[in-house]
């Protein structure tokens, strides 16, 4: 019996080989019991993407109960729980404070960083990679771009793991998710008022100061911003780091083509963004009828989007399953399409372009120690919790 259910563990461990059947046999896939629709070719997923009319945000991205309301949705979500006009209005201010020369300006900071975290390993033999860099360097990262304070980002770090986490047999946020959620909030509605009192050269600070044509963002739609920060531009990039380094550890032919350069470490992000993405799906709330491959989807349904199968679809990627750094991985779809393209691109990229470069020049010959690794266990996002490396 073909069954998706986004909160099995067993997916989690890999859901590719049940991808590749609903791509063949159910490509528009209905789950009664849970009420929702799965999308799983790549037209179907960018076609979605690009039409926001029709597959609204409004609701938010995920499919738990307990967020999907407009609300909910705005509260956690930031811009990613709007549609336009609203999204319009919200991205426009953010964006003129995450500017793409903030972004850029970020990289030597951003090599400091990484620097000052894998020195130290060097001689060690071995290490979990998340719990000693790639859990620590984009949370450092972002709360640097925020104006967190160092001494409090593992603390963050530690409530966005258990906003993303899912309890087996609970299909929703789990109570530990739910207090995170809240202290999160509790955290920056103190920093959001120092900022308003004493601002600083941060991006929160910032924020507070933003205005286009007499508008401007209040303190909720400002906290949103920061959740939407901390978790969604924290995890994400974690688990592409630790996905690059696992998938490559496993293709030794794909590494040589990394080791001899003829293929660049920009390349093989790529190809690790298209052959596991983090961010493995994405929820939508249909708001008109509309007919998919002969199904019809009604007006208030909800639709999943499979990215990280869309990304695996034969009809678009040659030899779809098989992890090549030299591809052409344009038509993926792992940041999305249209209205809600993911604003922290460049800054994911630019992460991880720097993150692994000062890898390659102190670990190139590592070991990932495949037993030991453990899963995080999400929804949306796939990754590692512990990934141990011997070097």
């Amino acid at each position: 019996m073909l069954e998706y259910d986004p909160y099995a563990y067993a997916l989690h461990e890999n859901p590719y080989p049940l991808y590749e059947r609903l791509r063949g046999e159910a490509p528009v896939y209905r789950n009664q019991s849970m009420d929702f629709w799965a999308l799983s070719r790549h037209a179907d997923v960018l076609r979605a993407f690009k039409d926001h009319t029709i597959f609204s945000n409004r609701e938010g991205v995920s499919l738990d109960p307990k967020s999907r309301t407009p609300e909910a949705a705005r509260i956690g979500m930031s811009f990613l729980g709007m549609d336009p006009p609203h999204h319009t209005r919200m991205r426009g201010l953010v964006s003129r404070g995450f500017t793409p020369r903030r972004v850029a300006a970020l990289e030597p900071r951003i090599r400091e960083m990484t620097i000052g975290y894998l020195d130290p390993l060097i001689g060690s033999g071995g290490f979990d990679l998340i719990d000693d860099f790639a859990g620590r360097l984009p949370m450092d990262v972002i709360s640097e771009l925020l104006g967190v304070p160092s001494a409090d980002r593992r603390q963050l770090r530690k409530w966005a793991d258990l906003l993303v986490h899912r309890e087996e047999g609970v299909r929703d946020v789990p109570p530990a998710g739910s207090l995170a959620f809240g202290k999160l909030r509790s955290y920056f509605t103190e920093l959001l008022a120092e900022r308003r009192k004493t601002p600083r050269d941060d991006l929160l600070s910032v924020l507070t100061k933003l205005e286009l044509e007499g508008d401007a963002l209040d303190d909720m739609e400002i906290l949103s911003f920061c959740n939407l920060m901390i978790v969604a531009g924290n995890e994400t990039t974690t688990k592409l780091i630790g996905n690059a380094l696992y998938w490559l550890d496993k293709h030794p032919d794909q590494r040589k083509r990394i080791d001899t350069r003829e293929v660049s470490i920009e390349h093989w992000i790529e190809e690790t963004l298209r052959y596991d993405n983090s961010t493995q799906m994405l929820a939508r709330l249909v708001t008109q009828d509309v007919e998919i491959r002969g199904h019809r989807l009604a007006a208030g349904d909800l639709a999943l989007l499979l990215v990280g199968s869309a990304n695996r679809d034969e009809e678009v990627f040659e030899n779809a399953s098989a992890f090549d750094v030299g591809r052409d991985t344009s038509a993926m779809l792992s940041f999305g399409k249209g209205a809600h393209f993911c604003m922290g691109a460049s800054l994911a990229r630019l992460e991880a372009r720097v993150a692994l470069e000062e890898w390659w020049s102190r670990f190139s010959n590592f070991e990932v120690n495949s037993a030991a690794a453990s899963r995080v266990h999400s929804i949306n996002v796939r990754g590692f919790a512990h990934l141990p490396v011997e070097v």
